[in-house]
């Protein structure tokens, strides 16, 4: 697999390359120079491949040589050991629930995979991996479980002091081990702002092996694709002929995913981008200004990006014309009061608890529904547990959550980070004297 910079085409590196630097010297972002197509057979068929199957197809379509098949198949065998189901709300609407894996989130997938991913390509390599992340909540969670006891890694977690939830914070900051958080006095924007800086900083990479889990490096997004393959797999088993796929978005690296799936093959009739009131990219859509601002808390925090990373992966694989994209996705904005008023409609009329990023997402398929007629079957993502957000929830809603044992247990840990401010030197003295 070969892969070129979004700012110059005539940069050429290795996937491994791609996975331990994250970002190009340019500050572009890896995308593939070939979005390989997946045979006729393969997708005509999806419906009789199980999901660690249809996992390796795709993830060995992509990389390809770099990594012989069974190696690539033990790999996919081990980090896929969860399920996605597709529950079925009624005749026309269906929810992907991606929070089965070991930290409740859909972030589970990348952050698994790129740690086995980055293991085998590094195990000629006796210098300490340093595995930077920021996350605006279910990221730093994903990751720290991922990389959790990995030989030759260390995990440094930046994460907004105040704006995830307290479980989301627990899961950041009681693993120990090789798992470092950091408390940002900011927002999520601020930490994404850091990391950048630490990879473009020349004195730092001198000292330090360094590298992304955020959603910048291409590591997460080809696992990310998999269950896109899936849920139409399983769909197909239902019946369907077509499907729209509503997906909760902030950085934009999991509807990314999604449209890189369809460019292989995938056929998807259109996606709809889910955001909160940080709508960077529906007000661009809709003005054709990209025009980012700082982000803004909700309850849905996960999602409480500015400046999304993504988009300019996006706009590369529509050769950077809004026209194209606009083609192919839809793009919806939501407030608190929405949500809250979704997460109590879902609850009455299908009996469905849903977290508040999942209820932006189905509060999207519901509108396109009104104004979209058509077979087709639409199918929004659920991505987390809502067990990791009680506060969002009405009292009645929240005393039918089930909370799973691993999540009481947190409780019982206590937190241990360390407070930086927002100012790029004591992270990098943080990183070098640490």
């Amino acid at each position: 697999m070969e892969l070129y910079s979004t700012n110059k085409k005539e940069c050429r590196v290795s996937i491994k390359e791609a996975i331990f630097h994250s970002l190009p010297a340019d500050k572009g972002l890896y995308m593939p120079v070939e979005i390989p197509q997946l045979k006729g057979y393969f997708i005509d068929n999806l419906e009789k491949y199980s999901f660690q199957e249809i996992a390796f197809e795709v993830s060995n379509e992509l990389i390809g040589n770099d990594i012989p098949a069974w190696d690539l198949k033990k790999i996919v065998v081990d980090a896929i050991n969860f399920d996605a189901p597709l529950v079925a709300l009624d005749q026309k609407t269906a929810v992907l629930e991606l929070f089965h894996g070991p930290s409740f989130a859909f972030k589970d997938f990348g952050a698994r995979f790129m740690s086995r991913i980055m293991a085998y390509f590094s195990n000629k390599d006796d210098r300490l991996l340093d595995v930077l992340v920021a996350t605006s909540g279910d990221t730093g969670g994903a990751v720290a479980l991922g990389f959790l006891g990995v030989p030759g890694t260390r995990v440094t977690i930046l994460y907004p002091k105040g704006k995830v939830s307290t479980i989301q914070e627990l899961q950041l900051t009681t693993n120990g081990k090789n798992i470092r958080a950091l408390e940002i006095d900011g927002t999520f924007d601020d930490c994404q702002k850091l990391v950048k800086e630490a990879f473009n900083d020349i004195t730092l990479n001198q000292k330090l092996r360094l590298t992304s889990a955020n959603s910048i490096n291409i590591a997460r997004l080809i696992p990310q694709t998999f269950y896109y393959f899936q849920a139409v797999a399983q769909a197909k088993r239902d019946g369907a002929k077509e499907v729209v796929f509503s997906v909760p978005s902030g950085n934009f690296g999991n509807i990314g995913a999604g449209l890189l799936a369809n460019k292989m093959g995938l056929p998807v009739l259109r996606f709809l981008a889910a955001t909160n009131i940080n709508d960077t990219v529906p007000r661009f859509l809709n003005s054709g200004v990209y025009e980012p601002r700082p982000s803004v808390q909700t309850l849905s925090n996960a999602m409480d990006v500015g400046n999304p990373s993504n988009w300019i992966r996006i706009m590369n694989l529509f050769n950077n014309k809004t026209e194209y994209v606009k083609q192919k996705v839809s793009a919806y904005r939501y407030t608190d009061a929405e949500t809250i008023e979704a997460i109590k409609t879902l609850y009455e009329q299908y009996n469905y608890i849903a977290c508040p990023h999942t209820a932006i997402a189905w509060r999207a398929t519901h509108e396109y529904l009104r104004t979209n007629s058509g077979k087709y079957q639409t199918i929004f993502l659920s991505t987390a547990h809502p067990c990791k957000f009680p506060e969002v929830f009405p009292a009645n809603i929240r005393s039918k959550i089930q909370v799973p044992a691993q999540v009481i247990e947190l409780h019982k840990i206590k937190k241990v980070a360390t407070k930086l401010t927002n100012n790029f030197q004591q992270l990098k003295e943080y990183l070098t004297e640490t």
